[in-house]
């Protein structure tokens, strides 16, 4: 859109707003625009309700103000630059993009670079010039856009707010802005009337990072200090930071872990600390409660499956190493939440654990065991492995049973036409009864606190290492040229009362965990006998006791197999789409088996046609699918290695159940499909 030539120097909204409401956003003041698409519609949140007098007026507030369109004008106005000097420019401020328009000393009738899509911003931040005599508040953007090569880089934009005499009336000027921007970018609601002041937005979200400094060849908790922790602090997040130091470190953790305290927990790795945290939630004796708490993950491993479909959730094109972790920090600095279904997985032994990717066996789970060989190669372990395999190829004799879909899923695009099982056969899941839960009596008293140096406490104090709002350590080298004045940060938000320090958080408990005295036992028996119900997650009512026969409406094939794959979201690896119609919720487990019988350039080219997608497309009689609630898999060949989340476990018979939106995943707000922003 073109943006408009403002009249002087103060910020104002765009003309469709009555002098009266200077500053204040009246929608209903604005002629109608194009009809809302539920893609622009800002649905999505940290969860917090905002602060304003109107909390509790309950049924007697007025009508939320009606969705915004994509080009809708909320502010506009002049600022100066810095710290170039003599040059102005007109911002105008939309839904889903900052519009920029130099005015002087030369208008640009062509402006270069003068849009800045909300999708890359991670935050913004107030800043005050240490030069007393100077009265102007500066507006401070971080933007992530791509490079020429497709690559993102940083990019700070300050403006000089200048309009008034005083730097009080400035500020109020700057952080109206910060404002509004701060709302579009966490999806929080804009008031029809009412002053834009601070107080709508919520007190920051508290996040708990746990990062594997030994995940993507040992370059983790480098890429988490130069890329994550910078912007979750331009984004103004408040977080703990922990190193765990063994294997499921992260599940002990969390089954100690005050959830409370917390808004979100965040694996700093691949899919691994993931699986170790979804699991330990699941092992707490509340695990009703724990499992709701959201989770994210920033991929800094070789394995980023789920990143890579949280990108692609997020509407970005797909990418690898720094630019998904780039893509996957951003949309989590956007805040925002989907229901993840998890897979409940009974082993031979009888133990269960829960999934949230995927359960392989034959080829797949073969080449990522034996990749963990070059695991100093990083993602590339995975290409080798793959030949490696392709060159030794096997298969293998067994039983594949399931429970086919009540419904049919999202129906893939004409070029992922799927090759169906020949089966109608259904049966309608039962309601899970009731269950109740005892205790878990341990603690975890380990587990070392995050330093100093890496808490973030949401107030005014600058971190060691890192500026308020993610800026460097030296502001004036971020900011200033010469003989330009440097500038310090200016709080845009006052802690609010009650919330606390993160400094003050304890991440780990201490003795046993609180539960409900109700949660430790059912009801008696008609013998007065009380029935003890261990901790563990729901009971999988559509699955009989392994072993035993399977109920009517299964679906059972038998004979050998290259591969069977049974996964949940769209995606097996960053740059493999498994299942390109799957989403996080949609009830269901994707399985697909490759027959014994294909040629290893067969295979090789489904596995290249993967990277995109399409291998569905391709026709190969051997490449079977079918949609499933529930799956029994009884491997008849004596050797062999199954896994789960591409973690190895015992070999032998089991069985598996879709949970629906059982598990919280951090996504950020839905991108367009097909467009990147």
């Amino acid at each position: 859109m073109d943006t408009l030539k403002p009249r002087s120097s103060r910020t104002r909204p765009c003309p469709c707003f009555p002098p009266a409401a200077m500053g204040v956003l009246d929608f209903d003041s604005c002629p109608p625009s194009s009809p809302q698409r539920p893609d622009q519609e800002l649905t999505w949140s940290w969860g917090h309700k905002p602060r304003s007098a109107l909390d509790g007026a309950g049924a007697m507030a007025p009508p939320p103000p009606p969705p915004l369109a994509a080009s809708t004008p909320l502010l506009h106005g002049e600022f100066g630059s810095y710290p170039a000097r003599g040059l102005r420019f007109a911002l105008t401020l939309t839904p889903q993009a900052l519009h920029i328009q130099k005015l002087r000393p030369k208008p640009e009738a062509r402006p270069r670079g003068g849009l800045v899509l909300l999708a890359e911003v991670s935050g913004c931040c107030i800043l005050r010039s240490r030069s007393p005599s100077d009265s102007a508040a500066y507006f401070c953007i971080y933007t992530y856009p791509r490079g020429r090569r497709g690559s993102r880089r940083r990019v700070t934009r300050v403006f000089q707010v200048d309009g008034a005499a005083t730097y009080e009336e400035n500020r109020a000027e700057a952080q109206r802005w910060a404002t509004v921007l701060t709302c579009l970018l966490r999806g929080l609601p804009l008031p029809g009337d009412g002053e834009i002041t601070s107080q709508l937005l919520p007190r920051p979200p508290r996040l708990l990072l746990l990062v594997n400094p030994f995940g993507g060849r040992g370059l983790a908790w480098q890429w988490c200090k130069n890329h994550v922790l910078p912007m979750i602090s331009e984004a103004g997040l408040s977080f703990n930071l922990i190193q765990t130091e063994r294997q499921n470190h992260a599940r002990e953790l969390v089954q100690g872990l005050s959830l409370s305290e917390w808004d979100g927990i965040v694996t700093v790795s691949g899919d691994g600390l993931l699986y170790e945290v979804l699991n330990g939630l699941l092992d707490r004796p509340d695990w009703e409660e724990a499992v709701k708490m959201p989770v994210g993950i920033l991929p800094c491993g070789s394995g980023n499956a789920l990143a890579g479909a949280v990108n692609q959730h997020g509407g970005f094109e797909p990418a690898l190493g720094i630019d998904l972790l780039l893509n996957c920090s951003l949309l989590l600095c956007r805040g925002g939440s989907h229901p993840l279904d998890l897979l409940s997985v009974t082993l031979a032994s009888g133990s269960r654990c829960f999934s949230f990717l995927s359960v392989a066996w034959g080829f797949v789970s073969d080449v990522d065991i034996q990749s963990e060989r070059f695991r100093a190669l990083g993602s590339a372990r995975f290409t080798l492995s793959t030949v490696l395999g392709l060159a030794t190829l096997h298969t293998y004799r067994g039983r594949l049973s399931y429970l086919p879909a009540t419904m049919e899923p999202a129906s893939p695009t004409p070029a992922h036409g799927l090759p169906r099982a020949k089966s109608e056969l259904t049966l309608a899941p039962a309601p899970a009864p009731p269950v109740a839960h005892s205790p878990l009596h341990r603690s975890v008293s380990d587990l070392p606190l995050p330093q100093p140096a890496l808490i973030s406490p949401s107030s005014p104090e600058p971190l060691p290492i890192l500026s308020l709002n993610g800026g460097g350590p030296d502001l004036a080298g971020d900011w200033g040229g010469a003989g330009d004045a440097a500038l310090s940060p200016d709080s845009l938000l006052p802690s609010p009362p009650g919330s606390p320090k993160a400094a003050l958080l304890s991440p780990i408990t201490e003795g046993s965990l609180e539960t409900p005295a109700s949660s430790e036992l059912l009801p008696p028996t008609p013998d007065g006998d009380p029935v003890a119900i261990f901790p563990g997650g729901p009971l999988d009512h559509l699955l009989p006791p392994l072993g035993t026969p399977l109920p009517p409406g299964w679906v059972t094939l038998e004979g050998d197999f290259v591969l069977i794959l049974a996964i949940s979201p769209s995606h097996l690896g960053a740059d493999l789409v498994a299942a390109p119609h799957a989403r996080f919720d949609d009830g269901l487990v994707h399985l697909c088996w490759v027959r014994g019988g294909i040629s290893r350039a067969a295979l090789l080219r489904l596995f290249l046609a993967m990277e995109r997608g399409s291998h569905f497309s391709l026709g190969c009689p051997h490449l079977c699918y079918a949609a499933a609630r529930a799956f029994r898999l009884e491997p008849l060949t004596p050797r062999g290695v199954i896994t789960v989340d591409g973690e190895q476990v015992e070999y032998g018979p089991l069985q598996a159940q879709v949970h629906p939106s059982l598990g919280t995943l951090l996504t950020g707000p839905p991108g367009r499909s097909g467009r990147e922003p």
